[in-house]
């Protein structure tokens, strides 16, 4: 494959861009602690709003969303805009009702916070396993997949020692400069990501017309290689072709393939024949999200690492803000991509994909680089290739150091409970390096096994796992009847039967267009959505009904552990007041107004009170309680209506 960047000004501005990410970690590394394991693995608790929100939408955006947003964007439309806008709901619940518990019990991990919440070892492994397991299949391997293809298509390069080079790079920032690497160099690429994908963006938009343009010439954009139009399209158009996770229930409709879904401009679809219907779509982007936003390790540790209360939740708000962005950035620039490129991005007879893409589903998962090969002038190519390797590495050195976090506090503190702070320190570092080689193993079995559009495989795979936890952890903050016994069977039993389906999903791929479907009914008829929407209820009524026929737990236990019995954000109190040990935040409500947010110092462990007496305080407990102005809380308050407005508002608009 002819190699994209070949002019020696795109090939210097990834060099520069380069070394100014490793410039940025070396400096971030110097000013942060990297001796304690607060310091490496939650920055030392000292991050303010902005790169925390940067980070949160990095860590999130990849390249698995440039390549596989932009796929179905193309494949289908813009419906699978839903999981990202819904996202905007999970991360207010994130910081109004989740991290006010995460920060007054003082965890590390989530895992420790079930251990926490219900006693005993069995939640706590069980869970720590269970997102090693989950960031391999789903995260990792998807990254390195993702970006393999962005490399193969853009420079010609041998993919595997490209990723393998970016592996490596992405483990080197992690192992040395811990989450504080991770969060400022994760700043440094979302800006680099948001200015290449907005200026490709409006290249793309002015070349079709705008935005009235696509919307009349995505219906023409039409293969001359389609399938004849008496064959009708088993799985709605193309866009379920490439999709061989799972099918849409009852998913026959009137079309041909290669030809573009005539609701493509709408994210509410038909509840019964469509490839994402509305009630399934809506659940599943929204609660089963919980599972991500609120209780996975990669996103919650970086609010963990905030500064205070107020920090954390203006970077949710923040983060909140900018996930409305990929509908503009990468969603419809694939769009555009199939109008200027039909007969690659759209190809519907297979012997014409796999001449284009070495894939016989489809060539969807190309958009986003036959968009930047075709579009962008010489040195915006070189800057593209920067952000889409900008988006492998932000996605890997946060799941790295995240998982290294995992590993080290959960699982080899219980193997060795004298282990040192040093000891602590080099077992995560060296885990970083094991996971680095897993990875690298892992890419060619991805690139065997991957077939379809990329992100709604994502979907359908996390769909099968997380309900059960989604499940769990909104139970077990708003619960406090739920105990360890309904907590451990209702995780069991709801991933037994999201794993049974997952496998059988593997087994009975969706099939080719114009192909029969002859899959067992539970897959053929019964869309992800729908599924991972039943397992929610079903895991839901497994742990209410194991905790209410067995021993409750005591009340006196779950002090800061539900979001009942959480530290209350409010005023300082006056006899706070005035103390050293106290820290002041600035926000920026007003220019003229100085907002600040006040956070007790976790070591004052004692306070003096009527009488002259000292008391002690739990020092669990205490270092947690939060406090912020008024102002600033209605600030945030004000901040967080606007942005749920700005979520109605959308799905009124393209819904």
């Amino acid at each position: 494959m002819e190699a994209g960047l070949t002019h020696w000004v795109d090939i210097l501005v990834v060099v520069l861009y380069f070394g100014f990410v490793l410039l940025v970690g070396i400096w971030s590394i110097w000013r942060k602690e990297r001796t304690t394991t607060q310091g490496y693995f939650l920055a030392g608790r000292a991050m303010l709003w902005f790169p925390i929100g940067a980070s949160l939408f990095s860590s999130n955006i990849g390249s698995e969303h440039f390549i596989g947003l932009a796929g179905s964007g193309a494949a289908s439309g813009i419906a699978v805009v839903a999981f990202e806008w819904g996202s905007a709901v999970c991360l207010l619940l994130l910081g109004w009702v989740f991290l006010p518990v995460y920060l007054t019990s003082g965890i590390f991990t989530i895992p420790e916070y079930l251990n926490k919440r219900f006693g005993g070892t069995r939640l706590r492994t069980y869970l720590s396993l269970l997102l090693q397991f989950l960031n391999i299949i789903t995260k990792i391997s998807v990254d390195v997949y993702a970006g393999s293809v962005f490399v193969q298509q853009a420079l010609g390069w041998n993919t595997y020692i490209s990723i393998a080079a970016i592996l490596v790079v992405t483990a080197v920032y992690t192992v040395i400069g811990g989450l504080a690497a991770v969060i400022f160099t994760d700043t440094l690429q979302t800006i680099i990501m948001l200015i290449g994908s907005t200026t490709l963006s409006v290249l793309a938009f002015v070349k079709v017309g705008g935005i009235q343009g696509l919307m009349v010439k995505y219906f023409e954009a039409i293969p001359s290689h389609a399938l004849p139009n008496d064959i009708l399209l088993a799985n709605s158009t193309n866009s379920s072709v490439l999709y061989n996770i799972t099918s849409s229930m009852f998913n026959v409709t009137k079309n041909t393939c290669g030809l573009p879904r005539s609701d493509a401009f709408h994210i509410l679809r038909d509840p019964i024949n469509s490839d994402l219907p509305w009630p399934g779509i809506l659940i599943r982007s929204t609660f089963v999200s919980v599972w991500y936003w609120c209780a996975d390790q990669v996103i919650v540790q970086r609010t963990l690492a905030a500064k205070s209360i107020a920090h954390a939740r203006a970077a949710t708000i923040l983060a909140g803000y900018l996930k409305f962005l990929p509908l503009f950035l990468i969603i419809m620039p694939g769009m555009i991509s199939r109008v200027l490129y039909s007969e690659t991005v759209a190809c519907a007879d297979p012997e014409t994909c796999l001449r284009v893409c070495d894939n016989a589903a489809g060539c969807s998962n190309v958009a986003y680089p036959q968009l930047i090969l075709g579009l962008a002038p010489i040195g915006m190519r070189g800057l593209m290739v920067a952000v889409m390797m900008a988006a492998v590495m932000s996605s890997l050195t946060s799941i790295f150091n995240s998982a290294s976090t995992l590993f080290t506090m959960d699982i080899w503190k219980r193997i060795r409970k004298q282990s040192t702070e040093r000891e602590l320190l080099i077992v995560g570092k060296v885990f970083v390096v094991i996971l680095v080689g897993i990875s690298i193993l892992w890419i060619p079995l991805i690139k065997a096994a991957q077939q379809g559009q990329l992100f709604l495989y994502i979907q359908a795979l996390t769909g099968y796992v997380s309900p059960p936890i989604c499940s769990l952890f909104l139970l077990a903050v708003f619960v406090p009847r739920v105990n360890e016994q309904g907590a451990f069977w209702g995780l069991l039993i709801g991933h037994l039967v999201g794993l049974t389906r997952m496998v059988l999903d593997f087994v009975y791929p969706s099939p080719g267009c114009g192909k029969e479907d002859d899959r067992p009914g539970v897959v053929k008829y019964i869309h992800f959505t729908y599924f991972s929407a039943i397992l929610l209820v079903l895991a839901a009524v497994i742990i209410l009904l194991v905790s209410f026929v067995t021993e409750a737990q005591d009340r006196r236990k779950l002090k800061g552990l539900t979001f009942w019995t959480s530290e209350r954000i409010g005023p300082r109190p006056k006899c706070e007041e005035g103390k050293s040990t106290n820290e002041k935040l600035m926000l920026g409500v007003d220019p003229d107004i100085e907002t600040t947010v006040t956070v007790i110092s976790k070591f004052d462990v004692r306070r003096k009170l009527e009488g002259d007496k000292d008391i002690e305080v739990d020092t669990a407990i205490r270092p947690n309680k939060l406090y912020m102005d008024r102002s600033t809380n209605l600030f945030l308050n004000i901040n967080a209506g606007v942005l749920i407005g700005a979520f109605v508002f959308l799905y009124c608009l393209f819904g």
